[in-house]
């Protein structure tokens, strides 16, 4: 497995490349089986699987959710390896935002709603250091996990719109034995928060309706920011305590 941790030296091992199929799973680190799912649709469907790891400080509107983000970088390198990843990508702030953030990616439509609505420049962040890594990589194919679907949604949109030359590919959520979507946020429930935090899913996939979801998640002690039903996805988002957590399912 080869590593990267200046993006010049990448590109130029890109441009030595024989234009073999590259995927791309663009990460903040904090690996779990969620991720290593999109890594292995990587791996069966390219030649070559890069993953980037990156902890993104423009899409945190909270300093202090940034800050307490989980970051071990020997472990996640171990599982990238071990799972056969050909190429890393470990690129630090000052590489990805030389600009210091006077161009970004601004969407003002969709972005708006759901958790955009709860949480102010976040999709600002995503999109614009999403764009960059797609700039910066130049993958054939591209993996998101449905987990984030609003992210994913908007990502799609943003390759559209801007005719840039890679395939979105979306991957099932992964979830825990009790229906718990997989999240690097999951580790900071307590054991009490943690079996609780299964009914987020159930509550979604049982309800008859997204109000009915949202009375049966605020009676069980979930802080509901939303429950909506869009198309054929019902998403939420929900607290316990300090973690945010958010699911959806089809409708």
């Amino acid at each position: 497995m080869k590593t990267f941790r200046s993006i010049t030296q990448w590109q130029t091992y890109r441009d030595s490349l024989k234009g073999d199929p590259l995927g791309f799973v663009p990460t903040m680190g904090a690996l779990h089986d969620g991720h290593l799912s999109l890594v292995e649709a990587s791996l069966k469907e390219n030649a070559l699987t890069i993953v980037s790891v990156f902890i993104n400080p423009t899409q945190f509107d909270d300093k202090k959710d940034f800050e307490k983000y989980p970051d071990d970088a020997r472990s996640d390198l171990q599982r990238l390896e071990d799972a056969g990843v050909d190429v890393v990508l470990l690129p630090d702030a000052s590489q990805i935002y030389r600009d210091e953030y006077r161009f970004k990616v601004t969407e003002n439509g969709f972005s708006r709603r759901l958790c955009g609505a709860h949480r102010p420049g976040h999709f600002d962040g995503v999109l614009t250091v999403v764009m960059r890594l797609l700039n910066v990589v130049q993958p054939d194919n591209a993996y998101f996990g449905e987990k984030d679907y609003q992210q994913l949604q908007l990502i799609r949109d943003m390759v559209s719109a801007f005719f840039m030359p890679v395939n979105i590919v979306s991957c099932a959520t992964v979830r825990e034995a009790d229906g718990l979507a997989m999240s690097s946020r999951n580790q900071h429930l307590d054991d009490i928060s943690r079996k609780k935090a299964a009914n987020l899913y159930a509550a979604l996939k049982h309800s008859r309706s997204a109000v009915e979801a949202r009375k049966l998640l605020a009676g069980q002690g979930f802080e509901v920011d939303y429950v909506e039903d869009i198309a054929n996805r019902r998403l939420a988002a929900a607290r316990l305590g300090n973690t945010r957590l958010i699911d959806n399912v089809e409708i």
